[in-house]
């Protein structure tokens, strides 16, 4: 295995997990930015207000994404382990 495939394996890996994480990190981000939008308006400063919002909606996120991410991983370790050959030379 030569750096340049090596090199290529570990791009692909980040690659697939920005993409697998990025709709779980977007939607947290946007409940957090509206959750302290509304604290900022309504002055109160309590702790759970932050937290159980961002909770839910990140469950809710990956329940309704985890099709598609499943889709995303197994295409991924399809390609890893059908290029195992071209790996070893």
């Amino acid at each position: 295995m030569t750096g340049e495939i090596l090199r290529d394996i570990t791009v692909e890996v980040f690659r697939t997990v920005l993409i697998v994480s990025g709709p779980v990190l977007l939607v947290s981000l946007l409940v957090g930015v509206v959750v302290s939008f509304f604290q900022a308006i309504t002055q109160i400063q309590e702790f759970t207000i932050t937290f159980v919002p961002k909770i839910i909606a990140v469950f809710l996120c990956i329940f309704l994404f985890l099709p598609w991410i499943e889709s995303v991983l197994v295409d991924f370790t399809r390609r890893l382990i059908l290029n195992i050959p071209s790996y070893i030379r």
